[in-house]
């Protein structure tokens, strides 16, 4: 692993005012305030390529999501040859500035749905903080200023499908989690000065690509994370590991969702223990061309050796029986579950602090969303569940959008309607609550679409492979 060559740049701070609370005009992180998918806004219903729009710009393609605070939207991206952090006006989408960084390496990526630039910034309306795998942290102030970096070997996720997760910033502390393929760790950074208040070593995971969430249930503010087959909660002051769930999904994407006091966690993955991988005679059945025993990773169809390289546990492009081992014992320990999880737990509470499990049609990607006593989740395929997040009961389970393949954006929830988006760029608005889900409108952007929506004001703002559209 190659190690950024870049010297700690720090710059003296200056005096801002002090930042508004959270109103309808921002969206400042991932998934929004406290990571919820829940909007205070009033956005159009019929959103879409043939409906009318504020505006339409293009930006460089990366699957990360825009952030907004007043009058500025930010969003990360690798184009031109460069990472980037960008600054649009939510105006008319016209650009305000943009800070490009040109790392020595760039991570390993999956090349049609990764990219270098897949983290979303987090801002306080003072501060705008971005993470890069290829590069580690910087701040800027909201006129473009750097205000530090904090450079970070070149990240080597599980799998080597690219960096997932997302900075949070938490009053005076910026949150990374940073699990990769080796020193996984959990980082507080100063939002001030980026000088590292705590870091605790995660060696136990290498498959996690969601963001943490900061849960104050018991008074006591905790980080709560997932990685390889656990959920773990951590003492925001310290970083002191508080608890840990064991038994969820082996490679998680997901991030967990907070309400009626509880917090959830919903994660699929394929190859766990409820869903046994092929027999290692039957792998090699399939891809061992030459017939040596040994799967060479060039021996791979390329429509799946970025994916399937993720299974090389020791990096060297082959895979064996001893590999195909490995990956079993790991899914023996992992489960596809949702878990609704109680407050207050200290030490191993995989016993003691789970309210309700759920386990069919769990998502893969997209994070569940949490609104007026019921929790939602997209599956691949199209399928939408709502359970009573009190009970964990199915108000309605696997009902069709319509849309089918893949979804990566996560949904989000404003004016009591829900907003979905497809891989393939196909957007459903359905009403919140009811029976059923009642489908309000559907539109086809006629490209990709893996950033998560952002509701602010009166606007949605929809991100797709080529464009940022305002509604």
């Amino acid at each position: 692993m190659k190690t950024l060559r870049l010297s700690l740049l720090m710059f003296l701070v200056p005096s801002f005012p002090a930042a508004t609370a959270a109103t309808p005009e921002t969206w400042p992180q991932f998934r929004g305030p406290a990571a919820s998918g829940v909007a205070r806004a009033e956005p159009p219903v019929r959103i879409g390529p043939d409906e009318p729009h504020r505006w339409k710009v293009p930006v460089p393609w990366s699957p990360s999501s825009p952030v907004v605070w007043g009058d500025t939207l930010y969003l990360t991206t690798f184009g031109e040859g460069e990472l980037q952090v960008r600054a649009h006006a939510t105006a008319d989408g016209s650009l305000r500035w943009k800070r490009g960084f040109r790392p020595p390496a760039v991570e390993e990526h999956h090349r049609s749905d990764g990219s270098p630039a897949a983290s979303t910034p987090a801002t306080d309306g003072r501060h705008v903080v971005s993470y890069f795998g290829s590069f580690g942290v910087v701040c800027h102030d909201t006129a473009g200023r750097e205000l530090w970096r904090r450079p970070m070997p070149v990240a080597a996720s599980g799998g080597k499908f690219g960096t997932g997760t997302s900075p949070v910033i938490s009053g005076d502390r910026v949150l990374l989690n940073r699990d990769v393929h080796e020193g996984s760790s959990l980082l507080c950074l100063d939002l001030a000065t980026g000088r590292t208040r705590w870091e605790t070593p995660r060696p136990e995971s290498a498959g996690s690509f969601g963001t943490p969430v900061v849960w104050s249930a018991t008074g006591n503010d905790e980080v709560v994370v997932a990685g390889t087959a656990q959920l773990k909660g951590y003492d925001l002051r310290t970083g002191e590991e508080r608890w840990v769930l064991r038994g969820v999904a082996g490679v998680v994407c997901t991030t967990p969702v907070l309400g009626e006091g509880l917090l959830f966690f919903a994660a699929w993955s394929p190859g766990q223990a409820d869903s046994p991988r092929q027999p290692w005679e039957e792998f090699l059945r399939r891809h061992d061309r030459n017939g040596d025993g040994i799967v060479e990773l060039e021996e791979i169809d390329a429509t799946r050796r970025d994916y399937l390289r993720g299974m090389d546990r020791n990096r060297d492009g082959r895979f064996t029986r001893e590999d195909w081992d490995l990956l079993k014992a790991g899914d023996a320990r992992a489960e596809n579950v949702l878990v609704a999880v109680r407050p207050g737990g200290r030490g191993d509470i995989s016993e003691t602090h789970v309210a309700w499990k759920y386990r069919r049609a769990l998502p893969y990607v997209p994070s569940p969303l949490y609104h007026a006593g019921r929790l939602y989740f997209v599956r691949d395929g199209g399928q939408l569940t709502c359970l009573d997040a009190r009970t964990g009961e199915p108000v309605y389970a696997q009902e069709r959008l319509g849309p089918t393949g893949n979804y990566y954006a996560s949904p989000v929830l404003a004016a009591e309607r829900i907003y979905l988006a497809s891989l393939a760029g196909k957007l459903t608005v359905i009403r919140a609550g009811g029976a059923k889900p009642e489908i309000l409108h559907q539109a086809d952007f006629g490209a990709r679409i893996l950033a998560t929506p952002a509701p602010v004001g009166d606007r949605m703002y929809v991100r797709t492979a080529t464009d940022l559209w305002a509604f």
